[in-house]
C-alpha cells in the first residue's frame, strides 16, 4: 500500500528539520572549541566554519553574525543548567544534599564541557554586555539562596545568618573554583572537582549546620 502524500511530506520536513538542527548543532560546537582556544575577538567567521567543516555562506544560514553565536551558545548552556538547578531546588532531599547536587553540577561542568566554561568565563561572565544578561546570570545564586533559607525554615541550618548573602558566598566559591582552572591558577588534576565539591559543602555546610538539641 503506497503511503498518503501528506505522510510523505511530513516525513521529508521532519528528515530536513533534524538535518538543519544537526548542522546547526555542528556549527555551535565548532564556535565553542573556536572561541575556547583562540578568544572570542581574535575569532572570526571563517574560522568557525572551518572548523565546523561546513561552507562559510551556511553558518550565515543559522546565524546572522559572530555575536549572534556566541549569545546562541549562552542562552542554551545556561537554560540546560537553570532547568537542572530547578530540579534539585524542587526536590524533596535535604538543603545540604541539594547544595551538594548544585555544587556537583556547576563543578562538573569542568569535567564535562570544559570548552564550554572557558567560553563562559572569559567571554561572557567577563564581557562590557554582562549586565544585558544579569537578570540570568543571578538565577543560580537565587536558587541556592532559596535553598539555603528553607533550610533554616526547617532547622538544618542556623537562622541567625543572612541567607541571601550565604547563597552568594557559596556561589562565589564556585565561580572562583571555575575561573581558577579557566585561568590556570588552581591545580586541575584527576580528582579536582571531587575534591573542591567536597572541600565547598564540608566548609561551607559546617558553618551553616544548626547546633544539635541539648539532651536531657
Amino acid at each position: 500500500m503506497r503511503p498518503e502524500p501528506t505522510s510523505t511530506f511530513s516525513a521529508v520536513l521532519v528528515e530536513r528539520s533534524a538535518g538543519a538542527e544537526e548542522k546547526r548543532r555542528l556549527i555551535l560546537d565548532a564556535a565553542v572549541r573556536v572561541f575556547a582556544h583562540k578568544g572570542f575577538h581574535t575569532s572570526r567567521v571563517g574560522d568557525i566554519a572551518e572548523e565546523a567543516g561546513v561552507a562559510h555562506g551556511l553558518l550565515y544560514h543559522y546565524f546572522s553574525s559572530k555575536d549572534e553565536v556566541l549569545d546562541t551558545i549562552f542562552r542554551e548552556t545556561w537554560s540546560d543548567l537553570l532547568a537542572e538547578i530547578h530540579e534539585i531546588e524542587s526536590s524533596d532531599e535535604s538543603a545540604r544534599d541539594q547544595l551538594q547536587r548544585a555544587a556537583a553540577r556547576l563543578l562538573g561542568g569542568w569535567r564535562m564541557h570544559p570548552d564550554v566554561i572557558r567560553v563562559l568565563v572569559r567571554e561572557i561572565a567577563r564581557s562590557a554586555e554582562v549586565q544585558q544578561r544579569i537578570g540570568e546570570l543571578v538565577k543560580p545564586i537565587e536558587s541556592i539562596q532559596r535553598i539555603i533559607a528553607r533550610g533554616q525554615q526547617t532547622g538544618e541550618f542556623r537562622s541567625d545568618f543572612d541567607a541571601r548573602l550565604a547563597g552568594i558566598i557559596f556561589y562565589g566559591g564556585i565561580e572562583e573554583v571555575l575561573s581558577g582552572w579557566v585561568l590556570g591558577q588552581i591545580p586541575d588534576g584527576p580528582d579536582a572537582v571531587e575534591a573542591a565539591e567536597r572541600t565547598l559543602i564540608d566548609v561551607v555546610c559546617a558553618g551553616f549546620a544548626a547546633a544539635p538539641a541539648p539532651t536531657a
